[in-house]
């Protein structure tokens, strides 16, 4: 069995009891709600939607209905973010955990600023393995309680100028390799939902207003893809 399902299954199980010991009488058998901690930047916090809206809310919502205990999603993100911005941020904001589950997407930004910027693809790759190392570490150190998500492609919207769009979707991808290596290597779960943003470039209805950002229709996307993904073993 590969790494990533047993981790996928592990963090399925623990959930699964945590569902199971919810419903004990025996409120000495009730671990409690799950603390839910979200890092990362305008796709986290949901650039062009309503709080409800957010993909984090989303799923919070979603695990509800499914009988989870979960508590509404603590969020340390904010458009324009990078992942040296992200760092200060969360230093900031000083969450206290552990949380049960932790979410991180980063990497956008450090993109479309550019190698001319200093924004390099190595520098992405050392700030990225620090940011995933303080998100294990908000999950009391079990990396099967921390979700990556891949960076979406927004090569695809009207933003960028046709003649980029190419450079900016290898670009994208050569991120999203570097954040799934880290990701998988570190025993975390990784959810690679830039197919679904490319599903934009024919269907508009998955983007914001700001034609940039995804709507509430793509992070509903997003969170049918974590819970298939996630909960494989319930």
């Amino acid at each position: 069995m590969k790494k990533g399902i047993v981790i996928l299954i592990s963090f399925a199980l623990f959930l699964s009891c945590q569902k199971k010991l919810m419903s004990e009488s025996n409120e000495t058998m009730n671990p409690g709600p799950i603390r839910f901690l979200a890092l990362g930047d305008s796709y986290t916090i949901g650039e062009g939607v309503s709080e409800s809206e957010r993909w984090p809310n989303q799923l919070a919502d979603t695990l509800k209905k499914r009988g989870y205990q979960l508590l509404p999603p603590e969020i340390i993100a904010r458009t324009g973010w990078t992942t040296a911005e992200l760092k200060a941020g969360i230093s900031q904001a000083n969450p206290k955990g552990p949380y049960g589950l932790v979410s991180l997407l980063i990497g956008v930004n450090n993109q479309y600023r550019g190698t001319l910027r200093g924004f390099t693809p190595e520098n992405y790759r050392n700030e990225f393995v620090g940011l995933l190392q303080q998100a294990i570490g908000y999950a009391g150190g079990d990396p099967s309680k921390v979700m990556v998500l891949s960076i979406p492609d927004y090569s695809v919207t009207p933003f960028v100028p046709v003649a980029d769009k190419g450079r900016v979707a290898r670009e994208i991808d050569e991120y999203n390799a570097i954040n799934r290596q880290e990701s998988v290597q570190a025993g975390a779960i990784y959810i690679d939902i830039t197919p679904i943003s490319r599903l934009a470039e024919d269907d508009p209805s998955l983007l914001a207003a700001d034609r940039l950002h995804p709507s509430a229709v793509m992070y509903r996307m997003w969170v049918g893809k974590i819970v298939e993904e996630v909960f494989v073993a319930e």
